[in-house]
């Protein structure tokens, strides 16, 4: 099973890369305003946020269903290739694509902390960052028309079906109903959900504009691609040798790790033109996404019995909502204060998480994981 989840992994996060890194700066390329890159931007991560609430009352997400996402996934980058040049069509090309990418990757992430260990998960899951980085290197060095970037997009959709398709077979995890579903509860927990939520507002401005922020003070784009990739070396090492430290207290983490990741954000404001440092603030995106995120989705993976539907809701609201508003947020305020807003928003959301772990400690010993 594990080739097969690495592979997934590769191309799924491959596709991630040509379309967070390449793609907005191809649509700048293309005349599309800032406003309206942070408007398709929150497109995509919108659709995601209210997918978990259509799969709480109507639909389970069975192997036919996820199929079907692969399948939507693909056929929305090739609309993309007929509908880039008007704003309006490729605005609803993305809502397709986002409600298509939103269905696979929890599916796959349940199967995967089902049959692998802490540690196992971390060393199949680098091969996602892998194939981040490595899309990141090649187009940063090669990528010459806005085309390109979307002929890339539609091969890494492709190979993400015919990998994904394959894992079916290894869906251990019992479907719950509709009905069970419908008893998820959101509010139980709230503050943790409005932390997360707050810490992907807070990467809006990275995922969306870092690579235009770094080039407009003088840093080419094969240098920014570099740091890019950097980044995510940097996960894998994180990926790898983390096994150990999710043996700890995963609250504590999550709570380091929101720390970092807003003097992160202060840091890139306070130094915008040192590529010395903006590489040094890229390592820090092992702690900022690897451990975090292998520590956040393990944490809700205990917290819930509907195991497939938590890891719909951790993604819809903290790369849904949370990447929705980030998208547009970021598209406003893009300027000389976009890293201090992020790092004030990040900081709001390790303050979230205190009360959440506050207030988990008085919830009845039954309802605790």
């Amino acid at each position: 099973m594990s080739p097969f989840l690495g592979a997934y992994y590769f191309f799924y996060f491959a596709l991630v890369g040509v379309y967070v890194i390449f793609m907005p700066k191809v649509l700048l390329e293309l005349d599309y305003t800032p406003v309206q890159v942070g408007i398709i931007y929150a497109a995509a991560p919108f659709m995601r946020f209210l997918l978990p609430f259509v799969f709480r009352h109507y639909v389970t997400l069975t192997a036919n269903v996820y199929r079907l996402s692969l399948l939507f996934t693909f056929i929305g980058t090739l609309v993309f290739l007929q509908t880039v040049h008007d704003f309006y069509f490729y605005l609803f090309a993305n809502l397709l694509f986002g409600a298509a990418m939103g269905i696979s990757l929890p599916y796959v992430e349940t199967i995967a902390l089902a049959r692998l260990s802490k540690h196992q998960y971390g060393k199949v899951r680098l091969w996602g960052s892998l194939g981040f980085m490595g899309i990141a290197l090649w187009l940063g060095k090669i990528l010459s028309s806005p085309h390109e970037a979307l002929y890339y997009l539609c091969a890494t959709a492709f190979l993400t079906l015919m990998f994904g398709t394959i894992l079916t077979r290894y869906d251990t995890t019992s479907h719950t109903s509709a009905q069970e579903d419908a008893s998820f509860s959101l509010s139980k927990y709230w503050a943790f959900w409005i932390s997360i939520f707050l810490m992907q507002v807070g990467f809006g401005g990275f995922y969306n504009f870092f690579t235009i922020y770094e080039t407009s003070h003088r840093v080419s784009l094969e240098i920014t691609s570099w740091m890019w990739s950097f980044g995510v070396f940097c996960e894998i090492f994180m990926l790898y040798f983390q096994g150990p430290l999710l043996q700890r207290n995963l609250l504590n983490i999550l709570q380091f790790a929101t720390l970092i990741t807003a003097l992160r954000w202060l840091v890139l404001y306070l130094f915008p033109e040192s590529v010395t440092i903006t590489f040094a603030t890229q390592s820090l995106h092992a702690i900022s996404f690897a451990l975090y995120h292998t520590a956040a989705i393990t944490y809700v993976f205990s917290l819930y019995t509907q195991k497939k539907l938590a890891q719909q809701f951790f993604l819809g609201i903290a790369f849904g909502l949370g990447g929705s508003v980030g998208a547009v947020l970021s598209g406003q305020v893009y300027g000389e204060y976009l890293f201090l807003i992020e790092s004030f928003i990040t900081f709001s959301a390790f303050l979230v998480l205190l009360i959440h772990q506050r207030r988990k400690t008085h919830l009845p010993e039954e309802s605790k994981p």
